[in-house]
């Protein structure tokens, strides 16, 4: 079975584009340290605002630093919020759709409710009421993106559960005596885990343009932390003298969450049962 998800995926060149996109983006994350030419934070006025060259391959911002630099130490917060706050956001709404899938009844209702609820509140200007209180930091915003991105996966899981719990071998199970956390981790989770991997795939993509945003707006990572979106902050000053500081931080902003997105676009092709 495994050859054959392989097999498919391997035909998907797009999918399969995005993989690569990403472990490169990942790779470069990790050993960002030892790559970056120059230290990210450090300053030079007397190199301020200069255009791509050999020196600095993508220019200096307003003062002095190494763009490219900044860049690639982004990568790492940009990664880290993303990979962060969608784990986050998978425990909470896997576990709470497996509960309201189920047992249904009143703990359904109960979970459902909630999701309604938060379902109906802008995502945006909840992580932005709550950061004003808390203050703007990168573990805050990790963890509030988490705890704002789980009720679409609870649905999902709950449907995906509500279909599954119907299957003769879960009848089976339950029947020979099966413990509930059995039952729930061992029968049915597996055989939901495929949506789940999607919609994974897909919500790191989201939680780094959230993340860019905030950090746009100033209530995301702090300077001098770099950060794609506090560079686009600089950027947007110098946009008619210093298009460097615009273009590439958003030239990565759109090929990581373009990559994220076609690597779970070609999961869900894979691994649909339908095709």
């Amino acid at each position: 079975m495994l050859s054959l998800y392989l097999e498919r995926f391997k035909r998907n060149r797009l999918a399969a584009a995005g993989l690569a996109i990403i472990v490169l983006l990942t790779l470069g994350a990790a050993l960002a340290p030892a790559l970056c030419p120059q230290d990210p934070t450090a300053q030079n006025l007397t190199q301020r605002l200069q255009g791509p060259s050999a020196q600095h391959w993508m220019g200096t911002d307003d003062l002095g630093r190494d763009v490219f630099s900044r860049l690639l130490t982004g990568t790492r917060v940009s990664l880290s919020v993303g990979f962060v706050a969608v784990g986050i956001a998978l425990g909470v709404g896997t576990c709470l759709g497996l509960l309201a899938g189920f047992f249904g009844g009143r703990t359904d209702t109960f979970i459902m409710r909630w999701v309604d609820i938060m379902l109906s509140i802008p995502t945006l200007f909840l992580i932005l009421a709550v950061l004003a209180f808390l203050g703007p930091n990168i573990y805050n915003v990790m963890i509030i993106i988490g705890l704002t991105s789980w009720p679409g996966l609870t649905r999902m899981v709950r449907g995906e559960c509500l279909s599954v719990r119907e299957r003769e071998y879960v009848h089976a199970a339950r029947l020979s005596g099966v413990s509930t956390p059995r039952l729930l981790f061992v029968h049915i989770l597996p055989n939901v885990i495929a949506p789940i991997l999607v919609s994974a795939t897909l919500g790191v993509g989201g939680a780094i343009l959230t993340e860019s945003a905030l950090s746009f707006l100033g209530l995301g990572v702090q300077p001098p932390m770099p950060s794609w979106g506090n560079i686009l902050t600089i950027g947007k000053d110098y946009l008619h003298i210093a298009w460097w500081l615009s273009v590439f931080p958003a030239c990565a902003i759109l090929i990581t969450v373009l990559a994220f997105n076609l690597l779970g676009e070609g999961l869900r092709d894979v691994l649909d049962p339908r095709t």
